[in-house]
């Protein structure tokens, strides 16, 4: 699949936290004909296994979850309140189309209704509306007419707009954390396929990890790795009003090489290996500014004896936002230094 058809396809797939069978449907598709073994887990993480030279196992590890919402009430006119999945920032909300997927599988549109200026008074306008004043509107106007769609407290929902193409190479779509780093997954797994890996790979496409990296801490418990290499979409804050002593990574730069973050130091030797492989193979690079953030190398690294963990991370603007925007450049540069990692990985066990 040629890069931009395979980040559309993850990219406009749904798959919110706890409900993320549609993308993982999607991903699967695309895995099974790489992969020695496909299984789900219990908690709806995917894992792909190509068997390597050796048994010592390498998890290559991106979260399939994006951040999204849930319904938790439908009131008598047939609007929906509904509560966050995951950290949406609440100025973002209001005004926007969502996607509401219901029990049956049915994709239910609606928009996130906002009073008209000619009707708030001037303290409205300068606040941040609370998403407890927050609703759906899905055209409904009753309980029942609401419910005759299908609509039932517990639905998921996502802000969803289709991924367009920008000028230079750049992409903008939702859930690009983390359907950037499934996608490195994806294409690190077809390369693979060329060629054995020394390590046997098990890729995992996780659950859960916007409400608190459940699913990467489950997989890892189960498959003991060795060695972990966690892919992500991370905080490009290249943009107006940003200093730069404030922009964890920059656009255009190549991959994001984590030192250390709010939930991982990674081993200096580990850092330290990543940056020659880049240098080696002539692959633009980057460090990603400690501690924003974290993932799921978090609970991998911690899980049963430990494992040796590295995070490299593709740059995206405006995360955590229908409108995530990154370079395609980036992602094939991060794709490149993944698939180098993953070859050699093995060095550093010796």
């Amino acid at each position: 699949m040629q890069t931009l058809e395979l980040i559309r396809a993850l990219a406009d797939a749904f798959g919110p936290s706890g409900f993320e069978d549609d993308a993982r449907a999607v991903v699967r598709s695309l895995v099974e004909p790489l992969a020695d073994e496909v299984h789900d887990d219990v908690l709806g993480s995917l894992v792909a296994i190509v068997r390597g030279r050796t048994d010592r196992v390498l998890m290559l590890d991106a979260h399939l979850d994006e951040i999204g919402l849930i319904v938790n009430f439908i009131d008598d006119n047939g609007f929906l309140r509904f509560a966050k999945l995951g950290g949406w920032d609440d100025r973002i909300l209001p005004a926007q189309r969502v996607t509401v997927r219901t029990r049956q599988g049915r994709m239910v549109p609606g928009i996130i209704g906002i009073l008209p200026p000619h009707l708030q008074k001037p303290d409205e306008r300068e606040r941040v509306i609370k998403i407890e004043e927050m609703f759906i509107d899905v055209g409904a106007t009753t309980r029942d007419e609401a419910a005759a769609l299908g609509l039932r407290v517990g639905d998921p929902a996502v802000v969803h707009y289709p991924l367009i193409e920008l000028a230079g190479r750049t992409v903008t779509a939702k859930a690009f954390d983390n359907r950037a780093g499934c996608a490195v997954a994806v294409s690190v797994l077809e390369r693979l396929a060329q060629k054995r890996p020394e390590m046997t790979v098990a890729a995992t496409f996780t659950a859960c990890e916007e409400v608190g990296a459940r699913g990467a801490r489950t997989a890892a418990f189960r498959l003991e790795p060795q060695i972990a290499l966690v892919l992500e979409g991370t905080i490009g804050a290249d943009v107006p009003g940003v200093e730069p002593r404030k922009q964890p990574v920059v656009l255009g730069r190549g991959p994001a090489i984590s030192i250390a973050d709010s939930s991982i130091i990674v081993r200096p030797r580990v850092v330290a290996f990543l940056e020659q492989l880049a240098d080696e193979a002539g692959i633009p690079w980057q460090h990603k500014m400690p501690p924003y953030s974290g993932t799921n190398a978090g609970a991998i690294h911690t899980t049963r004896g430990g494992a040796l963990a590295a995070i490299i991370s593709v740059p995206c603007r405006y995360i955590h936002s229908p409108v995530s925007t990154m370079r395609l450049d980036d992602f094939e540069h991060t794709v490149a230094l993944a698939d180098a990692f993953v070859r050699r990985a093995h060095e550093l066990l010796t």
